[in-house]
């Protein structure tokens, strides 16, 4: 069973063999319950909000948290739902959309073996691989900041590299064939610069997501007295692609920004011969 405010995404779990619901309360009944959503405000309305789901359920149920949230509100999150006699696992999860297809995403987890028992059935259906990293919560989402900062790092540096090696007269394809084949390559820039050579920024992940990934890892960082420099430039990058209107768009589109600044020609979409 599986809820979503937007109506084509419910139409789209019923064609897979789903059952959905348009509202979080109307999950009650379920004794496990999986929240990925986009950030911590989305997680406090799915729990808490005017049809909250956590006052219906059954005490003693689990609710395994997914989205990219910051350690501590993790950890208030795990006591609150603890007050009303639930468990939590704190499960940020990493592979993008492809993977969660297929249901081979990386799991970052921490809770009590409890909630981990409880929790393997679901997790195996969605998960390749279950990092079991602590018994509270709040430990799963500080290494999802992690990968979040090198993730978004390498965004980041891939558009800038591909938009160097343009600028330099340099054939895109060619670029992407070389450093894939070099100590410069990295995951991100495997996987991102094809969408830049195909012109096509339809939104695996979006630029919102980074603007909002980087401002926890510099917020937490800011907390910690940390300094995340490298970071802290990679969101800069993000909000500037944000603020020029491409925030919707694939994170790849980062590297409009060097478009809109140096006048790049970027490869277009096959059903867009003028260019992006």
């Amino acid at each position: 069973m599986g809820c979503d405010i937007i109506e084509q995404a419910r139409q789209a779990f019923e064609a897979g063999g789903g059952r959905s619901v348009a509202l979080p309360s109307d999950l009650a009944d379920c004794h496990v319950v999986v929240v990925l959503v986009v950030n911590a405000q989305q997680v406090e309305s799915v729990l808490f909000g005017e049809q909250g789901l956590a006052r219906h359920l059954t005490p003693g149920s689990l609710v395994i948290q997914c989205a990219t949230v910051a350690p501590a509100f993790a950890r208030e999150l795990g006591e609150r739902l603890g007050s009303l006699g639930l468990a939590m696992l704190d499960a940020p999860v990493s592979g993008g959309a492809a993977k969660a297809r297929s249901g081979e995403l990386s799991v970052m987890a921490s809770g009590d073996a409890g909630a981990f028992e409880k929790a393997e059935p679901v997790l195996d259906a969605m998960a390749a691989t279950v990092y079991r990293l602590g018994d509270s919560a709040g430990v799963g989402s500080s290494m999802k900041l992690v990968n979040q900062l090198l993730a978004g790092v390498h965004i980041a540096t891939a558009a800038e590299a591909m938009a160097l090696g343009i600028r330099l007269g340099l054939d895109p394809e060619t670029v992407y064939e070389v450093i894939t084949h070099s100590a410069g390559n990295s995951w991100m820039f495997e996987n991102r610069v094809p969408h830049i050579l195909k012109g096509d920024y339809t939104p695996l992940s979006a630029v919102d997501i980074f603007v909002k990934d980087l401002n926890l890892v510099h917020e937490t960082g800011r907390d910690l007295a940390l300094p995340t420099p490298v970071a802290s430039s990679a969101l800069q990058q993000f909000t500037a692609a944000r603020g020029a209107g491409f925030g919707r768009e694939d994170d790849a589109a980062v590297i409009k920004v060097y478009q809109r600044l140096s006048g790049i020609d970027l490869p277009a979409a096959a059903n867009d011969p003028e260019g992006a």
